[in-house]
Protein backbone atom coordinates (compact mmCIF):
# COMPACT_ATOMS: atom_id res chain seq x y z
CA UNK A 1 0.00 0.00 0.00
CA UNK A 2 2.65 2.23 0.95
CA UNK A 3 4.49 1.59 -2.36
CA UNK A 4 1.24 2.22 -4.30
CA UNK A 5 0.44 5.90 -2.63
CA UNK A 6 4.51 6.68 -3.34
CA UNK A 7 3.82 5.32 -6.85
CA UNK A 8 1.20 7.58 -7.31
CA UNK A 9 2.92 10.67 -5.75
CA UNK A 10 5.96 11.17 -8.46
CA UNK A 11 3.41 10.27 -11.36
CA UNK A 12 1.52 13.75 -9.89
CA UNK A 13 4.68 15.59 -9.92
CA UNK A 14 6.26 14.53 -13.24
CA UNK A 15 2.79 16.25 -14.60
CA UNK A 16 3.91 20.28 -13.79
CA UNK A 17 7.69 21.47 -15.86
CA UNK A 18 8.20 23.58 -12.90
CA UNK A 19 8.65 20.84 -10.60
CA UNK A 20 10.64 18.88 -13.20
CA UNK A 21 13.08 21.72 -13.50
CA UNK A 22 13.76 21.96 -9.49
CA UNK A 23 15.09 18.01 -9.47
CA UNK A 24 17.41 19.55 -12.29
CA UNK A 25 20.89 20.19 -10.44
CA UNK A 26 22.35 22.20 -13.66
CA UNK A 27 19.30 25.25 -13.23
CA UNK A 28 21.10 26.19 -9.38
CA UNK A 29 24.43 26.56 -11.51
CA UNK A 30 23.34 28.92 -13.97
CA UNK A 31 21.50 30.63 -11.21
CA UNK A 32 24.25 31.03 -9.54
CA UNK A 33 26.42 32.22 -11.97
CA UNK A 34 23.70 35.21 -13.13
CA UNK A 35 23.36 36.14 -9.39
CA UNK A 36 27.00 37.01 -9.65
CA UNK A 37 26.82 38.51 -13.39
CA UNK A 38 24.46 40.54 -11.61
CA UNK A 39 26.47 41.41 -8.07
CA UNK A 40 29.50 42.02 -10.04
CA UNK A 41 27.82 44.24 -12.37
CA UNK A 42 26.34 46.27 -9.58
CA UNK A 43 29.47 46.41 -7.41
CA UNK A 44 31.05 47.77 -11.13
CA UNK A 45 28.40 50.20 -11.76
CA UNK A 46 28.91 51.88 -8.17
CA UNK A 47 32.60 53.09 -9.83
CA UNK A 48 30.98 54.78 -12.53
CA UNK A 49 30.66 58.61 -12.27
CA UNK A 50 27.56 60.79 -10.76
CA UNK A 51 27.28 64.27 -10.94
CA UNK A 52 26.07 66.21 -7.52
CA UNK A 53 23.24 68.28 -7.59
CA UNK A 54 20.85 70.28 -5.33
CA UNK A 55 17.23 69.23 -6.26
CA UNK A 56 14.73 71.98 -5.19
CA UNK A 57 11.11 72.70 -6.74
CA UNK A 58 9.82 76.18 -7.94
CA UNK A 59 7.91 77.85 -10.59
CA UNK A 60 8.26 80.24 -13.26
CA UNK A 61 8.44 83.51 -12.32
CA UNK A 62 10.24 86.74 -14.68
CA UNK A 63 13.70 88.20 -13.93
CA UNK A 64 12.84 91.63 -13.88
CA UNK A 65 10.62 93.27 -11.86
CA UNK A 66 8.57 95.00 -14.74
CA UNK A 67 7.66 91.86 -16.62
CA UNK A 68 5.38 90.35 -13.64
CA UNK A 69 2.11 90.41 -13.85
CA UNK A 70 0.91 94.00 -12.17
CA UNK A 71 -2.56 96.14 -11.57
CA UNK A 72 -3.41 98.81 -13.19
CA UNK A 73 -4.86 101.25 -10.83
CA UNK A 74 -7.23 104.54 -11.33
CA UNK A 75 -5.33 107.36 -10.19
CA UNK A 76 -8.67 109.63 -9.65
CA UNK A 77 -11.62 108.40 -8.37
CA UNK A 78 -14.07 107.93 -11.29
CA UNK A 79 -17.11 106.67 -12.45
CA UNK A 80 -16.64 104.20 -15.39
CA UNK A 81 -18.06 105.05 -18.60
CA UNK A 82 -16.64 102.45 -21.24
CA UNK A 83 -14.44 99.43 -21.64
CA UNK A 84 -12.63 99.70 -24.61
CA UNK A 85 -11.17 95.70 -24.07
CA UNK A 86 -12.09 92.49 -23.36
CA UNK A 87 -10.23 89.67 -20.70
CA UNK A 88 -7.20 87.96 -22.47
CA UNK A 89 -6.61 91.13 -25.76
CA UNK A 90 -3.41 92.08 -26.39
CA UNK A 91 -3.02 95.78 -26.10
CA UNK A 92 -0.06 98.21 -26.57
CA UNK A 93 1.37 100.58 -24.35
CA UNK A 94 -0.69 103.57 -24.30
CA UNK A 95 -4.23 101.63 -25.69
CA UNK A 96 -7.12 103.22 -23.79
CA UNK A 97 -8.76 100.18 -21.55
CA UNK A 98 -11.25 101.91 -19.43
CA UNK A 99 -12.85 105.49 -19.61
CA UNK A 100 -13.66 107.22 -16.58
CA UNK A 101 -15.73 110.47 -15.92
CA UNK A 102 -15.90 112.90 -12.93
CA UNK A 103 -17.38 111.69 -9.27
CA UNK A 104 -16.11 115.23 -7.50
CA UNK A 105 -18.35 118.06 -7.97
CA UNK A 106 -15.61 120.72 -7.97
CA UNK A 107 -14.23 119.19 -11.23
CA UNK A 108 -17.85 118.78 -13.02
CA UNK A 109 -17.24 121.88 -14.78
CA UNK A 110 -16.51 121.07 -18.75
CA UNK A 111 -14.51 124.73 -19.02
CA UNK A 112 -12.69 124.71 -15.99
CA UNK A 113 -9.46 125.07 -17.65
CA UNK A 114 -10.85 127.56 -19.38
CA UNK A 115 -12.23 129.51 -16.39
CA UNK A 116 -9.13 129.16 -13.97
CA UNK A 117 -6.87 130.68 -17.66
CA UNK A 118 -9.08 133.62 -17.66
CA UNK A 119 -8.38 133.62 -13.75
CA UNK A 120 -4.81 133.48 -14.54
CA UNK A 121 -5.02 136.28 -17.40
CA UNK A 122 -6.56 138.98 -15.13
CA UNK A 123 -3.88 138.22 -12.72
CA UNK A 124 -1.30 138.73 -14.87
CA UNK A 125 -2.76 141.91 -16.26
CA UNK A 126 -3.38 143.09 -12.50
CA UNK A 127 0.04 142.24 -12.03
CA UNK A 128 1.55 144.21 -14.99
CA UNK A 129 -0.63 147.21 -13.59
CA UNK A 130 1.09 146.68 -10.19
CA UNK A 131 4.45 146.67 -11.80
CA UNK A 132 4.06 150.12 -13.62
CA UNK A 133 2.56 151.63 -10.56
CA UNK A 134 5.82 150.70 -9.25
CA UNK A 135 7.95 152.03 -11.88
CA UNK A 136 5.83 155.05 -11.78
CA UNK A 137 6.82 154.93 -7.97
CA UNK A 138 10.76 154.65 -8.05
CA UNK A 139 10.66 157.42 -10.98
CA UNK A 140 8.80 159.83 -8.22
CA UNK A 141 11.02 158.81 -5.68
CA UNK A 142 14.61 159.49 -8.24
CA UNK A 143 12.22 162.57 -9.02
CA UNK A 144 12.06 163.56 -5.14
CA UNK A 145 15.88 162.92 -4.80
CA UNK A 146 16.77 165.05 -7.20
CA UNK A 147 14.44 167.94 -6.42
CA UNK A 148 15.66 167.37 -3.08
CA UNK A 149 19.44 168.17 -4.35
CA UNK A 150 18.41 170.52 -6.39
CA UNK A 151 15.80 172.83 -3.48
CA UNK A 152 18.96 171.52 -1.15
CA UNK A 153 21.65 173.46 -3.43
CA UNK A 154 19.57 176.90 -3.58
CA UNK A 155 18.43 176.92 -0.03
CA UNK A 156 22.24 176.63 0.41
CA UNK A 157 23.06 179.52 -2.01
CA UNK A 158 20.57 181.19 -0.35
CA UNK A 159 22.02 180.69 2.61
CA UNK A 160 25.18 181.66 1.41
CA UNK A 161 23.97 185.00 0.28
CA UNK A 162 22.24 186.12 3.14
CA UNK A 163 25.72 185.21 4.87
CA UNK A 164 27.42 187.70 2.10
CA UNK A 165 24.58 190.42 3.07
CA UNK A 166 24.69 190.30 6.86
CA UNK A 167 28.82 190.70 6.47
CA UNK A 168 28.01 193.41 4.23
CA UNK A 169 25.29 195.53 6.95
CA UNK A 170 27.58 194.64 9.45
CA UNK A 171 29.90 196.43 7.63
CA UNK A 172 27.92 199.20 6.64
CA UNK A 173 26.37 199.30 10.58
CA UNK A 174 29.98 199.07 12.06
CA UNK A 175 30.88 202.15 9.29
CA UNK A 176 27.84 203.85 10.33
CA UNK A 177 28.65 203.24 14.21
CA UNK A 178 31.83 204.81 13.36
CA UNK A 179 30.44 208.12 11.94
CA UNK A 180 28.13 208.54 14.55
CA UNK A 181 30.67 208.39 16.70
CA UNK A 182 32.89 210.94 15.05
CA UNK A 183 29.63 213.53 14.67
CA UNK A 184 29.17 213.00 18.35
CA UNK A 185 32.47 214.18 18.72
CA UNK A 186 32.69 217.23 16.06
CA UNK A 187 29.02 218.26 17.50
CA UNK A 188 30.32 218.24 21.12
CA UNK A 189 33.31 220.41 19.84
CA UNK A 190 30.75 222.37 17.63
CA UNK A 191 29.15 223.15 20.67
CA UNK A 192 32.08 224.12 22.60
CA UNK A 193 33.07 226.29 20.52
CA UNK A 194 29.32 227.92 20.35
CA UNK A 195 29.29 228.18 24.05
CA UNK A 196 32.75 230.20 23.81
CA UNK A 197 31.44 232.78 21.07
CA UNK A 198 33.84 231.18 18.37
CA UNK A 199 30.78 229.35 16.33
CA UNK A 200 27.64 230.80 15.33
CA UNK A 201 24.40 229.22 16.02
CA UNK A 202 23.88 228.52 12.22
CA UNK A 203 27.36 226.23 12.60
CA UNK A 204 26.00 224.91 15.82
CA UNK A 205 22.83 223.48 13.92
CA UNK A 206 24.06 222.44 11.09
CA UNK A 207 26.71 220.45 13.29
CA UNK A 208 23.55 219.18 15.20
CA UNK A 209 21.57 218.30 11.88
CA UNK A 210 24.23 216.10 10.32
CA UNK A 211 24.40 214.35 14.20
CA UNK A 212 20.80 213.47 13.76
CA UNK A 213 21.76 212.30 10.18
CA UNK A 214 23.97 210.30 11.48
CA UNK A 215 21.99 208.63 13.90
CA UNK A 216 19.31 208.10 11.46
CA UNK A 217 21.71 206.06 9.70
CA UNK A 218 23.23 204.50 12.40
CA UNK A 219 19.84 203.00 12.89
CA UNK A 220 18.91 202.33 9.41
CA UNK A 221 21.93 200.26 9.05
CA UNK A 222 21.62 198.66 12.39
CA UNK A 223 17.88 198.11 11.25
CA UNK A 224 19.65 196.63 7.79
CA UNK A 225 21.95 195.00 9.98
CA UNK A 226 19.40 193.04 12.11
CA UNK A 227 16.91 191.87 8.91
CA UNK A 228 20.32 190.92 6.99
CA UNK A 229 20.75 188.50 10.07
CA UNK A 230 17.13 187.01 10.07
CA UNK A 231 17.33 186.01 6.87
CA UNK A 232 20.26 184.08 7.23
CA UNK A 233 18.55 182.06 10.15
CA UNK A 234 15.49 181.64 8.24
CA UNK A 235 17.71 180.79 5.36
CA UNK A 236 19.30 177.96 7.34
CA UNK A 237 15.54 176.91 8.48
CA UNK A 238 14.59 176.21 5.28
CA UNK A 239 17.64 174.47 4.52
CA UNK A 240 16.92 172.10 7.69
CA UNK A 241 12.99 171.95 6.37
CA UNK A 242 13.32 171.26 3.19
CA UNK A 243 15.53 167.51 4.09
CA UNK A 244 12.60 166.66 6.37
CA UNK A 245 9.71 167.84 4.01
CA UNK A 246 11.88 165.54 0.68
CA UNK A 247 12.08 163.10 3.10
CA UNK A 248 8.58 162.69 4.48
CA UNK A 249 7.81 162.69 0.80
CA UNK A 250 10.21 159.71 -0.04
CA UNK A 251 9.15 157.92 2.68
CA UNK A 252 5.53 157.93 1.73
CA UNK A 253 6.48 157.00 -1.66
CA UNK A 254 8.73 154.55 -0.77
CA UNK A 255 6.16 153.07 1.10
CA UNK A 256 3.94 152.96 -1.57
CA UNK A 257 6.50 151.73 -3.66
CA UNK A 258 6.68 148.53 -0.70
CA UNK A 259 2.94 148.30 -0.83
CA UNK A 260 3.11 147.92 -5.09
CA UNK A 261 5.84 145.24 -4.81
CA UNK A 262 4.53 143.34 -2.02
CA UNK A 263 1.32 142.97 -3.78
CA UNK A 264 3.67 142.35 -7.08
CA UNK A 265 5.34 139.15 -4.90
CA UNK A 266 1.83 137.84 -3.73
CA UNK A 267 0.09 138.93 -6.86
CA UNK A 268 3.26 136.32 -8.58
CA UNK A 269 2.58 133.65 -5.67
CA UNK A 270 -1.39 133.23 -6.56
CA UNK A 271 -0.59 133.74 -10.49
CA UNK A 272 2.14 130.27 -9.66
CA UNK A 273 -0.55 128.62 -7.51
CA UNK A 274 -3.56 129.10 -9.90
CA UNK A 275 -0.79 127.86 -12.84
CA UNK A 276 0.49 124.74 -10.79
CA UNK A 277 -3.67 124.12 -10.39
CA UNK A 278 -3.87 124.66 -13.94
CA UNK A 279 -1.36 121.59 -14.69
CA UNK A 280 -3.05 119.48 -11.96
CA UNK A 281 -6.34 119.86 -13.55
CA UNK A 282 -4.85 119.25 -17.31
CA UNK A 283 -3.01 116.35 -16.11
CA UNK A 284 -6.22 115.24 -13.85
CA UNK A 285 -8.13 115.41 -17.52
CA UNK A 286 -5.85 112.78 -18.59
CA UNK A 287 -6.27 110.69 -16.01
CA UNK A 288 -9.92 110.17 -17.12
CA UNK A 289 -8.45 107.87 -19.96
CA UNK A 290 -6.21 104.58 -17.89
CA UNK A 291 -3.81 103.44 -20.45
CA UNK A 292 -2.11 100.37 -20.52
CA UNK A 293 1.21 100.70 -19.00
CA UNK A 294 3.26 98.26 -21.61
CA UNK A 295 2.44 95.91 -24.09
CA UNK A 296 0.82 92.89 -23.09
CA UNK A 297 -2.62 90.84 -22.57
CA UNK A 298 -5.67 91.80 -20.39
CA UNK A 299 -5.67 88.84 -18.23
CA UNK A 300 -8.77 90.02 -15.34
CA UNK A 301 -10.58 92.67 -15.34
CA UNK A 302 -11.07 93.32 -11.17
CA UNK A 303 -14.07 96.00 -11.99
CA UNK A 304 -16.66 95.56 -14.03
CA UNK A 305 -19.87 97.20 -15.34
CA UNK A 306 -21.10 100.58 -16.37
CA UNK A 307 -21.85 103.50 -14.15
CA UNK A 308 -19.64 101.89 -11.14
CA UNK A 309 -17.51 104.18 -8.86
CA UNK A 310 -13.95 103.50 -8.45
CA UNK A 311 -11.56 104.81 -5.51
CA UNK A 312 -8.52 106.53 -6.08
CA UNK A 313 -5.51 104.20 -6.13
CA UNK A 314 -8.17 101.30 -6.52
CA UNK A 315 -6.87 97.95 -9.15
CA UNK A 316 -8.93 97.86 -12.21
CA UNK A 317 -7.05 95.02 -14.66
CA UNK A 318 -4.49 92.99 -13.96
CA UNK A 319 -1.74 92.91 -17.44
CA UNK A 320 0.77 90.69 -17.66
CA UNK A 321 3.55 92.39 -20.43
CA UNK A 322 3.75 90.69 -23.47
CA UNK A 323 7.44 89.12 -23.79
CA UNK A 324 8.69 88.73 -20.11
CA UNK A 325 12.12 87.62 -19.62
CA UNK A 326 11.59 84.80 -17.81
CA UNK A 327 13.55 83.56 -15.14
CA UNK A 328 12.57 80.51 -12.71
CA UNK A 329 12.31 80.91 -8.69
CA UNK A 330 13.57 78.03 -6.88
CA UNK A 331 13.97 77.46 -2.99
CA UNK A 332 17.12 75.68 -1.50
CA UNK A 333 18.06 74.41 2.20
CA UNK A 334 20.69 76.66 3.71
CA UNK A 335 23.09 73.86 3.94
CA UNK A 336 23.07 73.60 0.29
CA UNK A 337 23.56 77.73 0.02
CA UNK A 338 27.12 77.71 0.46
CA UNK A 339 27.87 75.74 -2.44
CA UNK A 340 25.99 78.21 -4.89
CA UNK A 341 27.25 80.64 -6.36
CA UNK A 342 25.91 83.25 -9.19
CA UNK A 343 27.02 81.36 -13.27
CA UNK A 344 26.74 77.95 -11.40
CA UNK A 345 25.02 75.61 -13.90
CA UNK A 346 21.28 74.07 -13.31
CA UNK A 347 18.78 71.48 -15.44
CA UNK A 348 15.31 72.59 -15.20
CA UNK A 349 11.81 70.24 -16.19
CA UNK A 350 8.77 72.04 -16.69
CA UNK A 351 5.62 71.26 -15.73
CA UNK A 352 3.76 69.97 -18.57
CA UNK A 353 6.87 69.05 -20.93
CA UNK A 354 7.56 65.44 -21.02
CA UNK A 355 11.10 64.24 -19.37
CA UNK A 356 13.52 61.49 -19.35
CA UNK A 357 15.59 62.36 -15.87
CA UNK A 358 19.10 61.10 -14.26
CA UNK A 359 19.51 63.34 -11.82
CA UNK A 360 23.16 62.06 -11.87
CA UNK A 361 23.99 62.30 -15.35
CA UNK A 362 22.52 64.88 -16.85
CA UNK A 363 23.97 64.23 -20.22
CA UNK A 364 21.55 61.55 -20.84
CA UNK A 365 18.35 63.11 -19.47
CA UNK A 366 15.69 64.17 -22.06
CA UNK A 367 13.76 66.69 -21.74
CA UNK A 368 15.32 69.05 -19.27
CA UNK A 369 16.34 72.47 -20.41
CA UNK A 370 19.38 74.35 -18.65
CA UNK A 371 19.87 77.69 -16.48
CA UNK A 372 22.51 79.80 -14.90
CA UNK A 373 21.99 80.99 -11.40
CA UNK A 374 21.23 84.91 -11.39
CA UNK A 375 19.90 85.69 -8.15
CA UNK A 376 20.86 84.87 -4.77
CA UNK A 377 19.27 86.04 -1.49
CA UNK A 378 20.97 86.84 1.36
CA UNK A 379 17.54 85.97 3.69
CA UNK A 380 15.74 83.38 4.21
CA UNK A 381 11.79 83.29 3.68
CA UNK A 382 10.47 80.68 5.83
CA UNK A 383 13.78 78.37 6.19
CA UNK A 384 14.64 78.30 3.20
CA UNK A 385 16.62 80.55 0.58
CA UNK A 386 15.48 81.85 -2.89
CA UNK A 387 17.35 81.69 -6.16
CA UNK A 388 16.34 82.45 -9.69
CA UNK A 389 17.88 80.60 -12.63
CA UNK A 390 18.09 82.55 -16.31
CA UNK A 391 17.98 80.53 -19.21
CA UNK A 392 21.65 79.17 -20.36
CA UNK A 393 22.50 81.11 -23.61
CA UNK A 394 25.06 78.27 -23.89
CA UNK A 395 22.69 75.34 -23.53
CA UNK A 396 21.18 73.96 -26.68
CA UNK A 397 17.82 73.34 -26.34
CA UNK A 398 16.36 77.24 -25.41
CA UNK A 399 13.13 77.22 -23.10
CA UNK A 400 9.55 76.28 -24.55
CA UNK A 401 7.98 79.65 -25.72
CA UNK A 402 4.46 78.48 -24.39
CA UNK A 403 5.94 78.20 -20.64
CA UNK A 404 3.75 80.42 -18.84
CA UNK A 405 4.33 82.33 -15.50
CA UNK A 406 3.32 80.53 -12.44
CA UNK A 407 3.41 77.17 -14.01
CA UNK A 408 5.50 74.63 -12.00
CA UNK A 409 9.35 73.76 -12.68
CA UNK A 410 11.80 71.50 -11.07
CA UNK A 411 15.50 72.12 -10.69
CA UNK A 412 18.76 70.51 -9.94
CA UNK A 413 22.25 72.57 -9.73
CA UNK A 414 25.22 70.59 -10.95
CA UNK A 415 27.73 70.34 -8.42
CA UNK A 416 31.06 67.52 -8.16
CA UNK A 417 31.31 64.47 -10.43
CA UNK A 418 31.62 61.40 -8.09
CA UNK A 419 31.72 57.93 -8.27
CA UNK A 420 28.30 56.60 -7.33
CA UNK A 421 29.62 54.56 -4.10
CA UNK A 422 30.17 57.80 -2.89
CA UNK A 423 27.09 59.29 -3.45
CA UNK A 424 25.01 56.59 -1.96
CA UNK A 425 27.44 56.89 1.18
CA UNK A 426 27.07 60.33 1.47
CA UNK A 427 23.37 59.91 1.31
CA UNK A 428 23.15 57.56 3.93
CA UNK A 429 25.07 59.75 6.09
CA UNK A 430 23.41 62.91 5.43
CA UNK A 431 26.34 64.86 4.89
CA UNK A 432 26.03 67.86 2.08
CA UNK A 433 27.51 67.30 -1.37
CA UNK A 434 31.35 68.64 -2.48
CA UNK A 435 31.82 72.35 -2.42
CA UNK A 436 32.91 73.34 -6.27
CA UNK A 437 35.27 76.10 -6.68
CA UNK A 438 35.12 75.99 -10.73
CA UNK A 439 33.79 79.44 -11.10
CA UNK A 440 35.08 83.18 -10.99
CA UNK A 441 35.19 85.05 -7.50
CA UNK A 442 30.97 86.08 -6.41
CA UNK A 443 31.86 89.23 -5.24
CA UNK A 444 28.02 89.43 -4.23
CA UNK A 445 28.39 85.84 -2.42
CA UNK A 446 30.44 86.25 0.97
CA UNK A 447 30.98 82.58 1.25
CA UNK A 448 33.08 82.61 -1.54
CA UNK A 449 34.70 85.31 -0.58
CA UNK A 450 36.06 83.69 2.35
CA UNK A 451 36.97 80.46 0.85
CA UNK A 452 38.95 82.11 -1.71
CA UNK A 453 41.19 83.71 0.79
CA UNK A 454 41.34 80.40 2.44
CA UNK A 455 42.73 79.09 -0.86
CA UNK A 456 44.79 81.62 -1.35
CA UNK A 457 45.89 82.38 2.02
CA UNK A 458 49.90 80.50 2.75
CA UNK A 459 50.20 77.26 5.10
CA UNK A 460 52.50 77.51 7.52
CA UNK A 461 55.38 75.51 7.95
Amino acid sequence: MADYEKEEELKATDRYYATSLVKTVGLYRRMAYTMAVVLAILLLTTFLPWTQNIRSRGVVTTFSPQDRPQTINATIPGRIEKWHVIEGQKVKKGDTIVSLSEVKDKFFDPQLLLRIQEQINAKKGSLDATNQKAKALQAQINALYDGREFKIRQARNKVLQAQLKNQSDSIDFVTEQVNYQIAIRQFDAQKRLYDQGLKSLTELEDRKQKLQLSQTKLVSAENKYLTSANELVNARIELNSINAEYLDKISKAESDLNSALGYVFETEGEIAKMINEYANLEIRSSFYQILAPQDGFLVKVLKAGIGETVKEQEAIATIIPLKPELAIELYVKPMDVPLLAKGRKVRLQFDGWPALVFSGWPNVSFGTFGGLVAVIDNIDSQGKYRILVKPDPDDPHPWPDLIRVGSGAFGWALLQDVPIWYELWRQLNGFPADFVNDLPLDHDNPSMKKESKEETAPKEE
